[in-house]
């Protein structure tokens, strides 16, 4: 495991920790900002509630695994009111996430993977059609949407969850066994 931590690190220039998955603190209370559809994927895409699953399900799942690597990365903002800035670090962040997704699945016999907000491989989610999900072995859900307290989660790990002015900080998560 370590040497696939120096990788990720050394190709994508991200902070880690690593921890056991036991440490992780669910907070069932987040599963209610996505029912009021706070960041407008609920129902809208495949990788978002209600489509993921049962969120004691989502858990018990989680719960399979034993360690967790967690990763960050920080990206810096013209202000604090850059909404292009945060969509772009965004969307530089679900890239490294799906590369790091494609590595442990050559490198684990089981891993999990989850990121920030709704998947995105798409332009339009193929649910808004009842249609099939078109990338489904691609496709990663947010850490939130798995009840998943991101705060907490960078506390237990010793990485900032705020890192300063006009930055915004985006995490991801591997899970193995």
């Amino acid at each position: 495991m370590n040497q696939f931590i120096n990788e990720i690190i050394e190709c994508y220039d991200v902070n880690y920790g690593s921890i056991s998955v036991n440490l992780i603190v669910f907070n069932r209370e987040l599963i209610k900002y996505c029912e009021m559809n706070s960041c407008g994927n609920y129902g809208r895409n495949y990788m978002c509630p209600p489509f993921i699953g049962e969120t004691e399900s989502n858990i018990a799942k989680i719960k399979q695994y034993n360690n967790a690597i967690v990763f960050q990365k920080v990206y810096q903002l013209e202000d604090s009111y850059d909404y292009d800035g945060m969509m772009d670090g965004q969307k530089q962040f679900k890239e490294i996430v799906q590369k790091i997704k494609e590595k442990a699945e050559i490198r684990f016999d089981d891993s999990f993977i989850l990121g920030v907000g709704g998947c995105k491989l798409c332009s339009s989610c193929a649910v808004q059609k009842s249609m099939p999900c078109r990338y489904p072995q691609k496709a990663v859900s947010s850490l939130e949407s798995y009840c998943i307290d991101v705060s907490q989660l960078a506390g237990v790990c010793n990485l900032n969850y705020i890192n300063g002015l006009n930055i915004v900080t985006y995490f991801g998560t591997l899970f193995l066994k």
